[in-house]
């Protein structure tokens, strides 16, 4: 087979060749994603975490916190000076891994980049929480933010949700359900990578089985442990909603090699096309979750756009 291709499904092969090659380098370094086991791999993915760097969160309050719900949901608070504005943040994980601790790099330098207060959610994993646990912990979360919104120091009309992933399907799911059951309301949507489709129908979804990080199997693993038995609904997957209206501006961005990227690319412009603003960024040459690769270029442009994005979108 040619150098820069996979195989996918069919046999076909799908060309890789135009990968970054500062992103490429690190490809052979990335363990292989095992969600048979998820418990073993939260364990290999929070060892990953704690080799990272660690984020500069010079002259940053960080406060761990509990909002009570039905159960409390942890969450972790990242105050930089003069913040303006709050971001819930949602991580990745495929809804099956990830936590206040594993998540640390991101939440802390998007509230630096950002100048916004971050609020990290802890929310609940799956395949032991199946949805809606998570979605129904995000939503809580929005409301005590709301609700809380002048001991937390923020303007009540500047609350975004951001996320990475699952985590940013979260985030669009709360979205959808904050204009359906007139919440809080929410001034921006930050989707970045996300995950929106439970069908694996897109020509991204179909032919992408063996791209870094994640792939049409991995996909298939999370979506079976999030949803278990139930069938998948909006909130569940936002690209099955059929009226996007309403809905807060967003800024979407998708990787080129990841399996999520056409229903990230379709959802924004279903958005577009429901009188919904836009920002819609296709990163060339990236995989889902090299952001985590730092000392490339592309990553750190990536990073510096996602904090950009909010910066805007909390000034405005």
């Amino acid at each position: 087979m040619p150098d820069g291709c996979r195989m996918n499904n069919a046999g076909a092969a799908v060309r890789m060749a135009d990968m970054d090659p500062e992103l490429e380098a690190f490809v052979p370094l990335f363990p292989k994603v095992d969600l048979a086991d998820p418990v073993a791999y939260r364990k290999t993915f929070a060892e990953l975490a704690a080799a990272r760097p660690a984020a500069d969160a010079t002259g940053m309050e960080i406060q761990d916190h509990t909002v009570p719900a039905d159960p409390d949901v942890a969450v972790r608070i990242y105050r930089p000076q003069h913040a303006q504005g709050a971001v819930i943040w949602l991580h990745g994980g495929g809804w099956v891994f990830g936590d206040l601790d594993t998540d640390h790099h991101w939440a802390a330098r998007i509230a630096s980049s950002s100048g916004a207060t971050v609020i990290s959610v802890g929310y609940r994993l799956a395949p032991e929480n199946p949805f809606p646990a998570a979605l129904d912990d995000a939503y809580a979360v929005l409301n005590w933010t709301a609700e809380q919104a002048a001991e937390l120091g923020i303007d009540p009309e500047r609350i975004a949700v951001a996320g990475h992933s699952a985590g940013a399907n979260l985030a669009a799911a709360v979205a959808l359900r904050a204009r359906d059951q007139q919440g809080p309301p929410i001034r921006f949507q930050l989707l970045n990578e996300a995950i929106l489709d439970d069908r694996q129908q897109t020509w991204s979804a179909r032919n992408f089985t063996d791209t870094p990080w994640n792939n049409r199997a991995v996909r298939a693993a999370a979506l079976g442990h999030y949803l278990g038995d139930r069938s998948a609904t909006p909130y569940a997957a936002p690209a099955r909603a059929t009226d996007l209206s309403g809905l807060p501006p967003a800024y979407i961005a998708t990787a080129e090699f990841d399996p999520n990227r056409d229903e990230g690319i379709d959802y924004a412009l279903r958005l577009l096309q429901a009188g919904v603003s836009v920002e819609l960024h296709q990163w060339p040459g990236t995989f889902h979750g090299s952001q985590a690769i730092l000392s490339a270029d592309v990553s750190q442009r990536q990073l510096a756009e996602i904090g950009a994005a909010l910066r805007r979108a909390m000034a405005e």
